[in-house]
């Protein structure tokens, strides 16, 4: 895998900041979940549905677990085993940091 290939694969996800019926559904798949803040494949697509109604049908289900755990296999999605069930999670930062920054303490170049 040359450099170039390792960085498009492993890109950071860009989570869309809204829903269009036109997007790829791996970006639908990102939105839904982002909406939903953790959930299994299962809430993830029932929220495609009342997103995008009709949607849901068909094979569209296993393509959802598909998409969530080929992201997960590569580091790109967070989640854990509850109940032999997986939840993914985008981890998306929901509140500011509580804390400061002192300068006079940071490394040279980087104030």
């Amino acid at each position: 895998m040359t450099d170039e290939q390792f960085r498009e694969e492993y890109k950071p996800l860009h989570v869309p900041a809204a829903y269009h019926n036109e997007d790829t559904l791996q970006d639908k798949i990102i939105y839904a979940l982002g909406q939903i803040g953790e959930g299994t494949p299962e809430d993830v697509l029932a929220k495609l549905e009342e997103l995008e109604p009709g949607l849901g049908t068909g094979s569209c289900g296993q393509e959802v677990q598909t998409i969530l755990y080929g992201l997960f296999d590569r580091g790109l999605l967070t989640g854990r085993e509850v109940d032999a069930v997986m939840l993914f999670n985008l981890h998306k930062i929901t509140r500011s940091n509580e804390g400061a920054v002192d300068p006079d303490l940071l490394a040279p170049g980087l104030d």
